[in-house]
């Protein structure tokens, strides 16, 4: 194991970080257990001439919790449903996916 690999292990396991989910592939199925970093910024989109801003969700999940994640996928965190919207990607050291997700 790696400092890189205690590193993440550390931000995952900890409650002010990270939290439980469920994970269920093609949104259905059995719920798998997996611990989640979620992040929720604002992002700009231009249409026309017109710039908003727009909500997002980002799940960071850890490939040991997940060896695959793709679009359709579904996460359950604190009762919220949110939905893999496009296909995640894995970091440089593949310790973790980091997806766009959108609440259902």
């Amino acid at each position: 194991m790696t400092v890189f690999d205690l590193a993440t292990n550390t931000l995952f396991n900890d409650p002010n970080v990270a939290a439980d989910g469920l994970l269920r592939f093609g949104g259905t199925g059995p719920a798998q257990s997996i611990r989640v970093i979620r992040a929720m910024p604002d992002r700009f989109a231009n249409f026309g001439d017109g710039r908003f801003v727009v909500d997002t969700v980002l799940l960071n999940v850890r490939l040991s919790d997940a060896a695959e994640l793709s679009a359709g996928d579904t996460v359950e965190i604190a009762g919220q449903l949110h939905e893999i919207s496009g296909t995640p990607t894995r970091d440089t050291g593949r310790l973790v996916w980091l997806a766009e997700a959108r609440a259902l």
